[in-house]
């Protein structure tokens, strides 16, 4: 049977001599020797059994790193690129913000300028019109038209 490293705890008094003469006892057989009991030798070279202690077990080493994916790699160069462009343009923003509000309130100004002068077009045509037809009534047009065949060229006539 081959030793294994073991620990050894043993409990001693000095104020006890040692005991005068050994005491011998009869041999017993590997399969007699209870389980968790084992051979030792001990420190001054005598051998004898004792109850041993499994060896500490050794720290496992730490799992192998795997390797890190591609998408968080980009995901992560990716991130502070994104948030100093995006605040780069706050900065930017609040730079520009007196000129955006001077810009906002001259388009409003031609918003206001279009819509009154639409306004005022359709004023114009709707004066004219009501001046060129005498009754004010809408004009009525009359018209004939004349095709021979299927794919035959029309013919019309206005008559107002």
């Amino acid at each position: 049977m081959d030793p294994l490293p073991q620990q050894i705890t043993t409990l001693g008094r000095t104020d006890h001599p040692a005991p005068p003469a050994p005491v011998r006892h009869p041999a017993l057989q590997p399969e007699e020797i209870p389980p968790g009991v084992e051979l030792v030798t001990l420190p001054g070279g005598r051998r004898t059994l004792a109850y041993t202690q499994p060896p500490s077990p050794t720290p496992q080493s730490a799992p192998a790193t795997q390797p890190i994916p591609a998408w968080a790699k980009t995901t992560a160069l990716l991130a502070p690129t994104v948030g100093g462009g995006i605040g780069a343009a706050g900065v930017g923003l609040s730079y520009a913000a007196p000129g955006l509000i001077a810009v906002t309130e001259a388009l409003w100004a031609a918003v206001a300028l279009i819509a009154t002068s639409a306004l005022g077009v359709i004023g114009l045509l709707y004066a004219d019109r009501r001046g060129s037809s005498g009754n004010g009534g809408p004009a009525h047009v009359t018209q004939n038209i004349t095709a021979t065949g299927l794919f035959g060229r029309a013919n019309g006539t206005i008559n107002q």
